[in-house]
């Protein structure tokens, strides 16, 4: 257990490494900047692997190679657990019960996140099931959009990207592109990445010229408030 009543927090990296290196270094800086002290174990899930069950929507399949990695996490002393990808999230019901850990959903806090900051409608940006499913169908206090006649292409590229870690200038024009047509024409007050490795084309740097929400960012908030004590596992959303 980690001091002062916060948890020791796992986390199955890999799926991609930019993301897993980018989780590592914001709640990092997140346990810091509440005066606390992390307590972190890391495993590494195969991407590939998670890319083929997920094409193939094997669940069953995904969810077995996390209870392996889970009781890994377990065995290392985790009080609690997170899937550092949202496309891994597609077998995310089928994990849980097979889980040793207690799973920190990345999905389910952005429907309050989104109602708490008054957006009514959202573009999503991601793998192509998270597109395709408006975030799996979770969120109910806010609308989701995606370019659907574009979902192949845009998930493929973000998928290319994930694997490589890398963002070219094209891709990252492909991305701010397909995010400015879902605020003029489908509504969104907002892009939301909804692909963990989304960060390397939206770095800060690179200005899209509108509104966009880093999910990561809200995930990693939950986590380092349950690091430091700051909230418990009682009463999570989802």
């Amino acid at each position: 257990m980690a001091g002062a009543g916060g948890l020791h927090i796992g986390l199955i990296g890999g799926i991609g490494v930019a993301a897993t290196v980018v989780y590592y270094q914001r709640l990092t800086e997140a346990v810091k900047a509440r005066g606390g002290r992390l307590e972190l174990t890391i495993v590494h899930a195969d991407v590939q692997e998670l890319i083929r069950n997920n094409l193939a929507d094997d669940r069953a399949a995904q969810a077995g190679i996390y209870a392996r990695l889970l009781a890994r996490l377990k065995a290392a002393g985790c009080d609690c657990a997170a899937i550092t990808s949202l496309g891994g999230h597609f077998c995310y019901d089928e994990t849980v019960p097979l889980s040793p850990l207690p799973l920190v959903s990345a999905v389910a806090p952005l429907d309050a996140y989104f109602a708490d900051q008054g957006i009514g409608c959202v573009g999503l940006l991601g793998t192509r099931v998270v597109m395709r499913t408006r975030l799996y169908g979770q969120l109910k206090r806010t609308r989701a959009v995606a370019l659907d006649d574009e979902t192949e292409e845009l998930g493929q590229r973000y998928q290319d990207v994930a694997v490589a870690g890398t963002c070219s200038d094209a891709d990252r024009a492909a991305f701010f592109d397909a995010g400015r047509r879902m605020g003029e024409g489908l509504g969104a007050e907002a892009i939301v990445l909804a692909g963990t490795d989304l960060n390397l084309a939206f770095d800060g740097v690179h200005d899209p010229g509108y509104k966009w929400i880093d999910a990561l960012d809200v995930h990693v908030d939950l986590l380092a408030d349950l690091a430091t004590g700051r909230r418990g596992l009682d009463g999570l959303p989802g």
